[in-house]
């Protein structure tokens, strides 16, 4: 069955993955591209930041030339869910990761569409005040 990865660089669906219990085991030449992490000699890398396989531990998240991506999000702190009717995983964001966010004081970016269909994105307003409105029918 092919598995619909969600992660922060969007959705990726493929059929080469395994699944193993709670753990999705990524062909490693699909590692980049569902997740945005690649392999280098210091570890698994995403743009600057290197994240070492601990020592002894490399069987977790290698395997013959797949990777344990689950396995890794859960070691970073990422919550990890899993609908297996699906096949779809969503990996989020790690506690750090929201931390240094929420610490520095930055709403994150989005664009919404107004009535008449022209986008508007919140960095459009950076360093004016905006007041946002919102509501929600639950």
């Amino acid at each position: 069955m092919p598995q619909t990865i969600v992660t922060s660089v969007g959705a990726t669906t493929t059929a080469h993955a395994t699944v193993s219990g709670e753990d999705l085991w990524l062909p490693v030449a699909e590692l980049a591209t569902a997740s945005g992490w690649e392999l280098k000699p210091e570890g698994a890398c995403k743009g600057e930041r290197c994240v070492p396989i601990p020592r002894g531990r490399e069987a977790e998240y290698f395997d013959g030339g797949r990777f344990n991506l689950t396995g890794f999000g859960r070691y970073l702190g990422q919550p990890v869910l899993h609908d297996a009717p699906t096949g779809t995983w969503a990996i989020g964001e790690g506690a750090e990761t929201r931390g240094s966010a929420l610490r520095s004081l930055e709403a994150p970016d989005f664009t919404l569409r107004d009535l008449a269909g022209r986008e508007h994105s919140l960095s459009d307003y950076r360093g004016r005040k905006v007041f946002l409105v919102s509501w929600a029918s639950w």
